[in-house]
């Protein structure tokens, strides 16, 4: 199967609420490989690749959140995997 790539932004009230530990955890279980970092416009922003529905549940947590985060949206793009990512990290 060949592997899809998810680029979202996350936003709301999502920074200092554990959202990057909390995306990092579910991706980990997952097992998809990518990156998530705080930007500075206050939003969270992800890049994962893996199998589209290992990454269709990623997403559905971060629309989610952690308990503390209120998420307001979430836009998310989809395109074929490219390959080089690393285990699942903070970057950034």
């Amino acid at each position: 199967m060949e592997a899809e790539r998810l680029h979202a932004v996350i936003t709301g009230e999502v920074q200092g609420v554990g959202f990057r530990f909390f995306l990092i955890r579910h991706a980990e279980v997952l097992g998809l490989r990518g990156w998530v970092r705080n930007r500075d416009d206050g939003a969270v922003e992800l890049v994962a690749e893996g199998p589209r529905l290992d990454l269709e549940q990623l997403l559905i947590y971060a629309k989610q959140g952690p308990r503390m985060a209120r998420v307001a949206h979430v836009d998310a793009g989809w395109s074929v995997g490219s390959g080089g990512l690393a285990p699942f990290d903070i970057t950034g």
